[in-house]
């Protein structure tokens, strides 16, 4: 069957490219629904591999990161090689600060701890944390970080109040002063630039939205994609505290602080998670190759939103991961997913037959989520 331009544009992105620079599910949630325990074996999607980081934090015994993008795995590779040097200030100055003008000194560190293909992939894109150049930030790099990037100068550009305010607003120390300062910048949103650059599918796959959840989108909300990103966003940006909301303001501003970054970037975590570093095992794989490979009974799968994808693309691939999630799950097996949809319907009727799910604990948490753009969260248990 012939694919339509968008999803083989999107298929070609995610073929060629580092997709996510830094995830985007807020790890908080994730931890509070999965309890992990130290006899806990999770499955995870690598993506960037800053929540793999985060769960090392609750001392499962084994995390075990899967993805079919080779980059995204290198990019946790390089994090662990990182923390195995045991320098937290050279980690921070790369994944913190985005980027420092001794990069390439501090990658030749850790160089021939890389696998081949981790290896292969740096020494072409080592060049992402230079500080030179209009991108001066490894967060505004990759696909991800090229939308991040143009999204960035449509609504600030380079004039020196917008950054003000900007910076005004990401450092309001309460809700009001914070909605307040807000209104300003969200009037942005509304942009005619902004809003048909949200329509088009070879800009949404740029951060990992395939044509099929464009279309979920479309199809659930009033106001299409545009309603449903505006809704998202305006309720991020008023309802939870900016100032702990390290997943905008990095790709705000290009950079964490101290104050407002992923746990595995705080001080205080560094000597924790380095400890527990070899508990982390890297796949390039489809979650289904994976569970093909290494049979087991795993007591957590994390698998963000690609369900959303399989369900309109490969109908047949769905149902085969989850007779392998169910075949290589423990009794009571916790399964965390996202979806752009508000509703379950991806799922085969008889596959959600065979979960138990939890929505009065996962509906408060999500609308509390800091990240803000996905439609759903469900948490399941194997029955």
């Amino acid at each position: 069957m012939f694919k339509g331009a968008a999803q083989q544009f999107f298929d070609l992105i995610h073929g060629h490219r580092l997709i996510y620079n830094a995830c985007w599910e807020d790890p908080r949630i994730d931890r509070q629904l999965l309890r992990l325990e130290p006899q806990s074996e999770l499955v995870v999607i690598t993506s960037a591999g800053c929540n793999i980081l985060d769960y090392l934090l609750d001392s499962p015994k084994e995390i075990h990161a899967v993805d079919v993008n080779y980059r995204q795995n290198a990019l946790l590779e390089f994090k662990l090689a990182l923390f195995a040097r045991g320098n937290f200030e050279d980690l921070f100055a790369l994944f913190g600060n985005g980027g420092i003008e001794n990069y390439q000194e501090i990658y030749r560190s850790v160089q021939e701890d890389l696998s081949p293909a981790a290896r292969k992939f740096w020494d072409r894109k080592i060049k992402y944390f230079s500080l030179g150049g209009v991108r001066r930030s490894f967060y505004w790099r990759g696909a991800a970080g090229d939308f991040a990037w143009l999204m960035r100068l449509i609504l600030f550009g380079r004039a020196k109040n917008s950054q003000t305010a900007l910076e005004s607003f990401l450092n309001s120390k309460t809700l009001e002063t914070q909605r307040r300062r807000y209104e300003p910048l969200g009037k942005k949103l509304h942009h005619r630039a902004v809003s048909w650059l949200i329509r088009q599918p070879w800009c949404l796959a740029q951060v990992g939205v395939p044509k099929a959840q464009m279309n979920l989108l479309n199809r659930t909300h009033p106001q299409g994609i545009n309603g449903f990103v505006q809704e998202k966003i305006r309720r991020v940006m008023t309802e939870t505290p900016i100032r702990e909301n390290y997943f905008w303001r990095v790709y705000l501003t290009g950079s964490y602080i101290p104050e407002c970054c992923p746990n595995y970037l705080k001080r205080e975590n560094f000597r924790q998670i380095q400890a527990q570093i070899a508990r982390v095992k890297l796949y390039n794989s489809t979650l289904t190759e994976f569970l093909k490979r290494h049979p087991g009974s795993y007591s957590h799968f994390v698998l963000l939103d690609h369900q959303d994808w399989l369900a309109r693309h490969q109908p047949e691939a769905l149902e085969e991961e989850w007779q392998y999630i169910f075949h290589n799950s423990r009794p009571r097996a916790k399964i965390l997913m996202r979806s752009a949809g508000l509703e379950l319907d991806f799922l085969p009727p008889r596959i959600r037959s065979r979960l138990r799910f939890f929505p009065e604990r996962t509906f408060p948490l999500h609308a509390r989520d800091r990240v803000g753009t996905y439609g759903s969260l469900h948490l399941a248990q194997v029955q």
